[in-house]
């Protein structure tokens, strides 16, 4: 599978996209005078993300593969690492699945991606991919731009089906943070959180802290021992993990999701349609070894459940927990990444929006606006 991404690849280097190699193996950067992003082509995920101007070089998207080579293990099997889409399917198969063929979190992000076209007209640098995945029987599609003198990447996306009849889909982008970004008791999460639940297990994992299956106004979670936990930020006694959902504010047309290091003064988010993805789910890993990972996975639906699970569970909130894709037709979703570094004093992220070509970032509370060009719109 790598000879084949190598092969679809091979001898491309056009305008701010080039081939490159990435923790070994075959990749493409992206880039204009701003930040630069590496992808992989097999599974089509986010590896890196970079501020031109960065000494520090600071990614802060998760790179299980360094954390093994660092520790010297061996790297995890799959292509799941930085941010990467999980279509269709966000969770475990089936044991029927399985049998059948069927990985988790879909088929999309272990396939290799095939580009079909890639051009720079005027400021604007635009690659589009294409995936189709034969046991679901769909074609997913993507585009990724990116402007001149923009700290944005900008993604819209499409899955088709081919088939004759309606279908649930099960959609989510698994956008993750690691180390040394993500830092216990520094880098905080904010999102506009209608209503939120911890998640429950038949078994719950080691060292998870919250009050399984209890409702809360986020960011104060039920912890085990009674008293509110804010997980804005990680813990910094670490060893601890945990999972919850987040119904996003229904009042929005676009919503977001941010992390701030006020310390190193960085800044990632996301920004999206709530029509596209209502929910949000919070996956904290804080283990004691300080390689933290924390997913900020927006999706169709509030957990990494299995699709029987989740069609089981068929609304949450009053929301339902998937999507549909009717058929022979096509859906698509939209959403952009942002990364910026912050003025001092920054904390908290009260509000992102996109207004008049700009991408506003507010800190309320210390009365702080950040402005971004943006010359598109979601």
């Amino acid at each position: 599978m790598r000879i084949l991404a190598v092969a679809l690849f091979a001898g491309i280097s056009v305008f701010g996209q080039t081939k490159s190699v990435f923790e070994g193996l075959p990749a493409l950067d992206f880039s204009n005078d701003k930040i630069s992003l590496t992808m992989f082509p097999e599974g089509g995920a986010f590896a890196q993300l970079l501020l031109r101007d960065d000494a520090g070089k600071i990614n802060p998207l998760w790179n299980p593969i360094r954390f093994a080579r660092e520790s010297g293990q061996k790297p995890p099997a799959g292509f799941y690492r930085g941010h990467f889409v999980c279509v269709d399917g966000f969770g475990p198969v089936s044991p029927e699945e399985k049998a059948a063929g069927l990985p988790m979190h879909g088929e999309a992000q272990a396939l290799p991606w095939q580009m079909l076209s890639s051009d720079k007209k005027g400021n604007t640098l635009s690659t589009t991919f294409r995936v189709k995945l034969p046991l679901a029987e769909e074609t997913f599609t993507r585009t990724i731009r990116m402007v001149d003198g923009e700290n944005i990447v900008w993604v819209d996306s499409e899955l088709e089906n081919s088939l004759r009849f309606d279908r649930p889909v099960f959609w989510a982008e698994h956008a993750t943070i690691g180390s040394p970004f993500l830092e216990a008791g520094k880098t905080v999460v904010d999102i506009p959180a209608e209503r939120s639940r911890t998640r429950s297990y038949p078994q719950e994992p080691p060292g998870y802290r919250f009050i399984a299956g209890r409702d809360f106004t986020w960011p104060l979670a039920p912890g085990k021992n009674g008293a509110p936990i804010d997980i804005r930020a990680a813990p910094v006694q670490a060893g601890t993990g945990g999972h919850t959902a987040s119904l996003l504010d229904r009042s929005r047309r676009l919503v977001f999701v941010t992390a701030l290091h006020p310390g190193k003064h960085l800044l990632v988010g996301w920004v999206f349609r709530r029509q596209d993805y209502p929910w949000i789910q919070n996956w904290e890993s804080y283990p004691a070894n300080s390689r933290l990972a924390r997913g900020l996975e927006f999706g169709t639906q509030p957990f990494d459940l299995s699709r029987r699970e989740t069609l089981q569970m068929g609304s949450m909130f009053d929301t339902p927990t998937f999507r549909m894709l009717p058929a022979k037709s096509k859906i698509a979703t939209s959403f952009l990444i942002f990364y910026t570094s912050t003025p001092e004093g920054f904390e908290k992220i009260d509000d992102v929006r996109l207004d008049g070509g700009k991408l506003i970032i507010e800190d309320r509370k210390a009365g702080k606006t950040m402005t971004l060009a943006a010359s598109r719109g979601l």
